[in-house]
């Protein structure tokens, strides 16, 4: 097996990854809980960047490699979409979870650790987003794949693939990930810590989110290859169930408490970023 040929994978899943790692310590040197403005302004930024990586990253690239649907080229984006709603409503649904800053679990009524139930929101919260990671990296990885070892795929889902799916996009999401994932560390940790936690468990239930999104982009790179053929709907499903994050939970986190422009300021700064990332590279 050519190693050299998955490092770019290896580091698309590590950077975020370190991005969630990093936020999450601070634990280690901030005191006190973020005020709620920034709080709040953070978890903007990381809502703006999700949103710009769901439809520049995610969803225009699986519109593109739809062409050879003819006039039905819409099906595979929008059945690809509404299945990550979906299956995101349903994980929701039947995991019990607590979100920070609420006393009220969601999802079925089971006796657990308080720690326990916030950690399963952070997976919850994270799975979307290495999705995300995994399908792009899937995408670049069957690309390339095709052009050095042509009869690994079919002509047709290569060259759709090869594309619409360039290592520089899959970088893009990667960083954007990275930067949104250090103000989400930091927000799942500090948190914690003024609850009453130790710094220690803090931190480590801050790494429990970068530890659920790079497991879900290894699962999502896996299957993703093993479905070259629906990569459209994989592209959009993933985007889906970003959307439904940012919808369900970020946006309502932000916009809590009393009105602050700066919100979406910080929305706007975190989508604008992220759509540069990715027209840039």
């Amino acid at each position: 097996m050519d190693i050299a040929r998955y490092l770019p994978v290896i580091y698309g899943i590590g950077i975020p990854f370190l991005g969630t790692v990093l936020g999450a310590a601070c634990v280690f040197f901030v005191k006190g809980s973020l005020p709620p403005k920034v709080q709040r302004g953070m978890i903007a930024f990381a809502a703006g960047v999700m949103v710009a990586a769901s439809v520049w990253s995610l969803l225009l690239p699986s519109i593109e490699s739809s062409g050879n649907y003819g006039k039905l080229a819409f099906v595979p984006p929008v059945a690809g979409f509404w299945a990550g709603i979906l299956l995101l409503f349903l994980i929701d649904k039947l995991t019990p979870h607590l979100h920070l800053g609420s006393d009220e679990p969601e999802g079925p009524q089971v006796k657990m650790k308080r720690t326990t139930m916030l950690a399963l929101a952070v997976t919850i919260h994270n799975i979307p987003e290495g999705m995300a990671i995994g399908v792009v990296f899937a995408g670049w990885l069957a690309g390339a794949v095709a052009v050095t070892d042509g009869a690994a795929v079919s002509v047709g889902v290569a060259e759709s693939v090869a594309g619409v799916v360039s290592l520089a996009s899959a970088v893009a999401v990667s960083i954007g990930m990275a930067l949104q994932n250090f103000p989400e560390g930091a927000i799942i940790s500090l948190p914690l810590r003024a609850e009453g936690e130790t710094r220690l468990k803090s931190f480590w239930l801050g790494v429990v989110s970068a530890i659920a999104e790079a497991g879900a982009a290894i699962v999502t790179i896996f299957l993703a290859s093993a479905l070259l053929p629906a990569m459209p709907y994989l592209l959009s499903l993933a985007a889906g169930a970003m959307i439904y994050v940012v919808v369900e939970e970020l946006l309502p986190e932000a916009s809590d408490g009393i009105h602050f422009d700066g919100v979406t300021l910080l929305f706007a700064l975190g989508f604008s970023l992220m759509m540069v990332l990715d027209t840039a590279l």
